[in-house]
């Protein structure tokens, strides 16, 4: 899997061996997005062209269009486990939030 970028937005690609293309999809958002194209200067150009498109979509319905993700998002954990990773946190002389986030970068990078 190859990933691509275009003004913040991430795309994944993917080779359909038996249709003979690259179809590739933007992640780090909730609303889909999707490109295709036979080289690498087409995906490239495929990708710049769905966000485009995405942009003025949003544009002429009058809506915000979804940014990627911001760094921010809610979590609910039972109160035993929100006390026994705030009493880590503390243990490690961190802030819950510093310590959540280097538990979760470790573990996305296994």
């Amino acid at each position: 899997m190859t990933v691509m970028h275009y003004k913040g937005y991430e795309g994944v690609v993917d080779y359909d061996e038996e249709a003979e293309i690259f179809h590739g999809e933007v992640i780090n958002l909730r609303d889909v997005i999707t490109f295709q194209g036979t080289s690498v200067s087409e995906l490239k150009q495929a990708l710049a062209d769905s966000v485009e498109d995405y942009l003025a979509y949003c544009r002429e319905r009058g809506e915000e269009p979804e940014k990627p993700f911001s760094g921010h998002f809610v979590v609910r954990a039972e109160p035993a486990l929100h006390r026994a990773m705030f009493s880590a946190a503390k243990r490690a002389g961190m802030s819950l939030n510093k310590w959540v986030t280097s538990t979760l970068e470790r573990a996305v990078s296994r």
